[in-house]
């Protein structure tokens, strides 16, 4: 386990503001999954808690430093973040290689892994079990919403930019608040799709909340996506993230 340490760091929001965030303390954890031993990025706020806890999912490149910045990030703003290691150690800058390891993954034991990180941070005496929430960013955005479709008690799901579901049966499932955060230029992800999704999450009567940023195609929240990003979207769709967890894992 890496040696826990504090961590003081700024965050630059919207019209350049900005402010200074309390500490977090990051460590390496591991937990069991079926048998498998997964490792995660945990990041834990100042104090005791019990806190709210959200499970952070990384892109197809795998758990890198964006992922771990993230966690850090929301963690500021008082919830024990869980950053899993869904590849198992493998970590690339390589689109060629990220969709490798992307095809290699088996969706069955990335599925398991999440549910598995929710049993391990329902175990913690820091975390408030009935509070836990996910978000996820490409690849990992359609794994929020997979940890949705399989948490029947999950308490938030933000799915940025992450594949979909069209099957009604199993939307009707969903059990929390969604947020979606979409670029409508995105041509994976359309924005045809991203509207049927919604409408059918609506007819379900699922809270559903969805925004698609003009001008913005797939990944344009991560600053190292070099053409493709938009820092004026990227900073308003945080603060809508930051407002949606606030009031689905804090009320």
């Amino acid at each position: 386990m890496m040696k826990n340490r504090c961590i003081r760091y700024f965050l630059a929001v919207v019209m350049s503001t900005t402010y200074c965030i309390s500490a977090v303390t990051t460590s390496t954890v591991q937990y069991l999954s079926g048998k498998d031993t997964v490792k995660a990025f945990l990041c834990a706020p100042e104090g005791k808690g019990p806190f709210p806890a959200i499970i952070i999912i990384h892109e197809w490149w795998g758990l890198n430093d964006w992922i771990k910045n993230n966690a850090k990030r929301l963690a500021s703003q008082g919830y024990i973040t869980l950053a899993v290691d869904l590849y198992h150690g493998k970590v690339t800058t390589s689109p060629d290689q990220a969709h490798e390891f992307m095809r290699g993954l088996p969706e069955d034991r990335a599925a398991r892994d999440l549910q598995s990180a929710v049993q391990y941070l329902r175990t913690r005496s820091d975390v408030n079990a009935k509070r836990i929430g996910s978000i996820g960013w490409c690849m990992g955005g359609g794994y929020s919403l997979v940890t949705a479709l399989n948490i029947p008690d999950l308490a938030a799901c933000v799915i940025c930019y992450g594949r979909l579901v069209t099957d009604t049966a199993s939307i009707s499932n969903i059990p929390c608040p969604m947020l979606g955060i979409f670029g409508k230029d995105d041509q994976g992800i359309t924005a045809e799709s991203v509207r049927e999704f919604e409408a059918t999450c609506k007819k379900a009567r699922k809270e559903i909340e969805v925004t698609m940023y003009e001008n913005a195609g797939h990944a344009f929240m991560n600053p190292e996506n070099k053409k493709g990003y938009r820092k004026t979207a990227a900073q308003d769709a945080w603060l809508k993230i930051d407002s949606f967890f606030a009031r689905t894992l804090k009320k």
